[in-house]
């Protein structure tokens, strides 16, 4: 990256410079051991002289108060605390009046730092120890005691732990007494500086062996650096985690870089903006930039005429691009435009902290905007984004532990949207962003992933777990049918992509990934896969079997299978599963496909799908009593059973001999106090087992609205007489013409309120070849 370096009016620095803070992105702080302290404007090129120290102050550290502090939020930081070496740090308001000067150590205070909430205050000095002040400078505790200098300090993210240096050690301590210090060997010399970032968690550390490092927050190595020449005397991450900058004798290192290049035609645009350029972001067809008074939207097909329109505060700390509109954050909020330069909606929530938000963190699609609670990192808060309201019941997304990372699917219907996101124990979780009133069913789909990203154009997940690369070609497949969630992946070997790699994009069917270097890799997938979403999505299921014959490919078809579960098209699901060998599950679609009510059908669907409490609603709701009694009896539900059967008065003595035929089957008695309640005065049938003329099947057929359906025998209930009370049945397909006497039973009609009462098969039944009818509930 190319650095802009400018000598701004007087008045300067006449000695050297120990130190400086940012206010904005507009405004610095520095100090120098001239004893003065300027403010320096880059908008105006100048510089003003804020206070002169007392000859006998040389400053060695400054740190400005967080914006937001006690949740209050300020447009800019209004004191800092700034550390000298006479053993004292002293509180200074943002004109440079001396608020307070505090005797801290014996020896210079070396380093001073607030936490993210700006409570407390960390001090750490040339007599080995670290000490937590309150805001107002009130000693708190001494949590350590070191033999050496301690020459750097740093909150961890949760202001519940202090990272701080000791020679070429680095330790974390908690502020709770007895919780285990960690504490590792980092730098082969003395470690000059270190910094912990709030967003991502990653720690820097800089030393005398002219290395700088990147650790997590366990301390396990993500990068170090080659020697450089000098010593590393300086490190500090930028806000929202995405850079860090590096200082040494006569260097300063930013770690990325940012271009516009035309790869089709090798052209090569030059933008110049009035201002200093704070963030870009280019996406979905559009170049978004912000300076620090103005945002500048570009259109890819015209680079001469941007859109511009006037920022509220001109720190944006990130750009996020739907295909719709965009989101810029800066500390005042979260602001969603149209690419047309128009607010769309600013939405919002308690204890709202944007200073620390980041792409990990923010989520957006085209209609839906999910934000990562800082507070409270277990909630995820999910907005309408045209509204900016909170989606659904206005109920957030809650998960049983940490959450590190979301993102929102971006094609598909409003209903249909999907939010995947990893936890802190790095398992790989996808639910629905649609909440209304129950809980939303969160299913986990991997583990030990790292990273991940949503396709731009169809609803592809990928990821890394652990030592592989991972594509969900159809993640909604663990809601459709989760067996097949296995033969809808893709995976390769993700070794080459060296340890912690990031997913930059995921567009069409090209991967970015980042590895830890700063080098980026290209990983290609099937086109395929993309194809068929875009046939799905258009309801072409024809041309998506033909794709699926063409490419020969299991997880194409297996693939095909869900979608058409989902869509409900069970013709193609039939096909689908066929090609994979899936020969239960088209038996079972073939038996759907023949109910002769929809409401069966969709019932059948849903319990298909494992959708169970979906299915005995629709049955409910359509009249379909006893369906719903049988699907919680087939489940062995029976609570739920017997509280149907009660409610609506109807096959109370049904479920009590399911019951029973199901407790004698294992040879224990009834302890359920409700069943004994209900089996008191009621005359309960016997469950005889019914010979079979084909293996386990006993087949019937008969006429209803001019078509013959064909059956498969489950069981039956019936009485002394042999006389059947109920017989339960599935239907496998349409016949014509009526099948051999001898495999021929008498069935509960589908979507109707007739139930057969005499078997007409076997030549030990009365009445063969009769069959009776009767209203449900009555008894011939």
């Amino acid at each position: 990256m190319r650095l802009k370096t400018s000598l701004l009016k007087e008045p300067k620095h006449k000695e050297l410079v120990s130190c400086v803070g940012w206010t904005t992105a507009d405004e610095l702080y520095s100090c120098s051991d001239d004893h003065q302290i300027l403010k320096w404007n880059l908008l105006t090129s100048e510089t003003t002289r804020v206070v002169k120290l007392p000859d006998d102050t040389y400053p060695i550290d400054l740190h400005w108060l967080p914006r937001s502090v006690g949740g209050k939020k300020q447009s800019q930081a209004e004191s800092f605390v700034l550390t000298s070496s006479d053993g004292k740090f002293h509180l200074i308001s943002k004109v440079g009046r001396v608020e307070k000067s505090v005797e801290a150590h014996s020896g210079a205070v070396l380093a001073g730092r607030w936490n993210s909430e700006g409570t407390a205050l960390a001090t750490v000095g040339e007599d080995g120890q670290v000490k937590i002040w309150s805001k107002s400078g009130m000693l708190r505790s001494t949590l350590a005691q070191q033999g050496t200098p301690v020459y750097s300090v740093a909150w961890g993210p949760d202001s519940e732990k202090v990272l701080y240096t000791s020679g070429k050690q680095l330790i974390i301590k908690p502020l709770q007494p007895n919780v285990k210090v960690l504490q590792w060997k980092a730098h082969d010399g003395l470690i000059l500086k270190t910094d912990w970032n709030s967003v991502n968690e990653l720690i820097l550390s800089a030393g005398e062996d002219c290395k700088y490092k990147v650790w997590d927050s366990y301390g396990h190595l993500l990068y170090s650096s080659q020697p450089h020449e000098y010593p590393i005397t300086s490190v500090a991450w930028s806000g929202d985690g995405e850079l860090f900058a590096v200082g040494s004798f006569h260097t300063l290192r930013l770690c990325d870089k940012t271009g516009v290049h035309n790869v089709i035609n090798d052209a090569v645009d030059l933008l110049e903006f009035r201002d200093r350029v704070i963030k870009a972001s280019l996406n979905y067809g559009h170049l978004v930039v912000s300076t620090s008074l103005q945002c500048y939207v570009f259109s890819t097909n015209n680079w001469n005429t941007p859109l511009i329109f006037d920022l509220k505060e001109g720190t944006v700390t990130l750009i996020l691009q739907a295909e719709r509109h965009f989101l810029l954050v800066d500390g005042g909020g979260l602001y969603l435009y149209s690419y047309e330069g128009r607010l769309i909606s600013s939405p919002k929530f308690p204890g709202m902290r944007t200073d620390i938000l980041n792409a990990q963190t923010v989520s957006l699609s085209n209609d839906t905007l999910a934000v990562k609670d800082k507070a409270d990192e277990k909630v995820i808060y999910i907005f309408d984004a045209i509204s900016g309201k909170p989606l659904g019941d206005g109920k957030s997304l809650t998960h049983k532990t940490e959450i590190v990372e979301i993102a929102l699917d971006q094609k598909g219907l409003t209903n249909e949207r999907k939010i995947a996101f990893i936890d802190k124990n790095r398992d790989l979780y996808i639910t629905s962003v649609k909440r209304f009133g129950k809980e939303q069913k969160i299913v986990k789909i991997g583990t030990m992933v790292q990273t991940l990203a949503w396709n731009d154009t169809s609803n592809l997940l990928c990821g890394i777990q652990d030592t592989r690369f991972t594509v969900w070609y159809y993640p909604n497949t663990v809601y459709v049918d989760k067996d097949l969630l296995t033969k809808t992946l893709y995976e390769k070997d993700a070794s080459d992509f060296s340890k912690n790699p990031q997913i930059v994009h995921f567009v069409g069917n090209q991967i970015t990934i980042r590895r830890a270097d700063g080098s980026l890799i290209h990983v290609n997938i099937s086109p395929y896969p993309v194809i068929l979403h875009e046939y799905v999505s258009s309801s072409k299921w024809e041309d998506a079997v033909r794709l699926c014959r063409f490419v020969k490919d299991q997880t194409m078809w297996a693939c095909l299978a869900a979608m058409a579960v989902a869509n409900k098209d069970m013709a193609t699901a039939e096909i689908a599963y066929a090609s994979i060998g899936e020969i239960d599950k088209v038996q079972y679609i073939n038996s759907i496909k023949d109910l002769p009510s929809k409401e069966s059908r969709m019932a059948q669907i849903l319990l298909f799908s494992g959708n169970i409490q979906e299915a005995e609603t629709l049955l409910l709701q359509t009249g379909l009593i006893y369906q719903a009694i049988q699907v919680n009896i087939n489940l062995y539900n029976w609570d739920r059973a017997l509280e149907l059967a009660v409610k609506h008065k109807t096959h109370v003595d049904t479920v009590l001999a399911y019951r029973q035929k199901f407790l004698e089957d294992f040879g224990k008695k009834e302890t359920n106090k409700r069943f004994l309640q209900y089996a008191e005065g009621v005359s309960i049938p016997c469950i005889p087992s019914i010979p079979t003329a084909l293996g386990q099947m006993v087949l019937c057929s008969h006429f209803y609205g001019g078509i013959a359906l064909q059956f498969s025998y489950f069981s039956s209930i019936v009485d002394a007489n042999r006389k059947i009370l109920h017989l339960t049945v599935q239907i496998l397909s349409s016949v014509c013409g009526y099948l051999a006497s001898n495999h021929c039973a008498c069935v509960l009609f589908e979507g109707t309120d007739m139930e057969c009462i005499y078997l007409v098969s076997g030549k030990d039944y009365a009445n063969e070849g009769t069959v009776v009818f009767y209203k449900q509930g009555a008894r011939a």
